[in-house]
């Protein structure tokens, strides 16, 4: 068994259960692992810390499989890492709300760069680290023999695969072959997930119960949905009653689906507009248009820490822009899924945005992805999608 050496003092972090060693950690690496190899994990005084996946192409070195030395990286490992995280799903999801879920949540269920998704009896598995990828296949035939999935489709395509000396791998994996998107049911609204093209492994999962506080705010209003992808918060805004929605996007491709949904739930009220996001909120604001309820849900700016502050300038101008477009009372859902963007600096920015746009707001709430989206304590890096819910007060206009 290959061996790696810690630098003296860096193994702090391992004894707080993070999952991740970084290249500057490392003293040596004793033997000569191959890409995803299983190699144990020792301080610099010789004490066990962990079994890990050995990554030579990344930064992060080695990804923490178990810190438990009794330990055996095996298939009876896997099935049961698996088995545990499907079962906390079923704990905590009702049923009878969704079709889809996600199944593995990588670091945060033991199993770092793992991620599973189920909807309905499609499984979709996308890999992003060395470790997963070694053990793809058995991965694979677990995820058959637990979920019973009819099919099952890879869609390792994620733009980290390049920081990770990774290549994409895209295709059906077990069962049958897919005839299109698959059809599944958020809280009564009928959903289409283009598991082969789509964003992600077909839909944003992790924005379920935002896309339910949404609902719950938008009778009467009228709604501003901007990156609304193929709608879901459009959807749902309507569906809770909306007086009106306006939902932009830059993909054509998107807004098709986006209409389709409309129509598959005979949904009216909405407005679909093709176009820069950035270049539609200066137009609407040279209009002097006003509304109720805004939604920003933007793509990934800063998918590295090292981003975090180009990134910056552009989530600061869409804050801007919303706050400006927002009348007095209005409400502000805004969104990050930068996982190099932490919560201080995401809610500095915003609160920059209100402070040059001339109004006062409020944090009514902090708002993140949904339960099936987990966050291990010792990896807070897991916390990538993070969000407020503001209020510009009604007092708040100035000169």
């Amino acid at each position: 068994m290959a061996r790696l050496i810690l630098k003296p003092g860096r193994e702090k972090s391992l004894l707080r259960r993070h999952p991740w060693i970084f290249s500057g950690a490392v003293h040596r690496i004793d033997g000569d692992p191959g890409p995803g190899e299983t190699i144990e994990v020792r301080a610099s005084t010789g004490a066990f810390m962990a079994w890990a996946a050995y990554s030579p192409s990344s930064q992060i070195t080695a990804r923490v499989w178990d810190f438990s030395e009794s330990a055996r990286i095996d298939v009876d490992f896997f099935r049961g890492r698996l088995q545990r995280a499907v079962e906390m799903r079923a704990a905590v999801l009702n049923p009878s709300r969704t079709h889809a879920v996600r199944l593995v949540h990588g670091e945060s269920d033991g199993l770092p760069g793992i991620v599973v998704d189920r909807y309905a009896g499609v499984v979709v598995i996308q890999l992003s680290s060395a470790g997963g990828f070694r053990w793809r296949d058995t991965l694979v035939e677990l995820l058959a023999e637990i979920t019973k999935a009819q099919t099952i489709f890879e869609r390792s395509d994620a733009e980290v695969l390049q920081l990770e000396g990774l290549a994409v791998s895209v295709g059906l994996r077990h069962g049958a072959a897919l005839a299109g998107a698959v059809g599944v049911e958020e809280d009564e609204l009928q959903l289409l997930a283009d598991v082969e093209h789509g964003h992600k492994t077909g839909f944003y999962l992790d924005q379920r119960d935002n896309r339910s506080l949404l609902r719950t705010l938008a009778p009467g209003r009228a709604v501003l949905d901007c990156f609304c992808y193929t709608g879901g918060f459009t959807l749902s805004a309507l569906a809770g009653g909306a007086a009106s929605v306006l939902a932009i996007d830059s993909s054509a491709d998107s807004l098709a689906a986006a209409r389709a949904h409309l129509e598959l739930n005979r949904l009216s009220g909405a407005e679909l507009l093709e176009g820069d996001v950035f270049q539609v909120l200066r137009r609407l604001r040279d209009q002097a248009r006003s509304f109720d309820v805004v939604v920003l849900d933007p793509p990934k700016f800063a998918p590295t820490a090292a981003l975090a502050q180009r990134a910056a300038r552009g989530y600061k101008d869409i804050n801007l822009y919303a706050f400006k477009l927002l009348k007095p009372g209005g409400l502000l859902l805004t969104f990050s899924c930068s996982g190099g963007l932490s919560r201080e600096l995401f809610q500095k920015i915003v609160a920059d945005a209100a402070v040059d746009a001339g109004v006062d707001a409020q944090i009514l709430r902090w708002l993140g992805a949904a339960s099936d989206h987990p966050v291990a304590l010792g990896f807070p890096e897991g916390e990538y999608l993070k969000g407020l819910l503001c209020r510009v007060a009604p007092r708040a206009r100035r000169g």
